[in-house]
């Protein structure tokens, strides 16, 4: 299993033509945005005076995030993205 670094989050990406409140999204709509279950997580990023800040995520969470975000990797025969925290827009609840 990849485990992430820093600010780094694994996910899995859910392909899905419907919003999670089951309306049908524009094709435009759906390339700027994508849904994804979060795997795995990073431990987070360090401040200047040292201080660990977590990462807001955590995985089993599902998450909104930007579309062209994160650079695709394989583990076995599954794919996922690696992305910035920072790339995720909300966790969907």
């Amino acid at each position: 299993m990849l485990k992430p670094l820093a600010d780094k989050v694994v996910v899995k990406v859910i392909e899905k033509e419907q919003s999670v409140s089951g309306f049908v999204l524009a094709s435009n709509s759906q390339s700027a945005t994508k849904t994804a279950e979060v795997v795995a997580v990073g431990e987070g990023l360090r401040a200047l005076n040292g201080e660990l800040i977590e990462l807001s995520v955590v995985a089993g969470q599902t998450v909104l995030f930007e579309g062209h975000a994160g650079i695709s990797v394989k583990d076995g025969d599954e794919e996922f993205l690696l992305i910035r925290e920072s790339d995720i827009l909300a966790i969907v609840e």
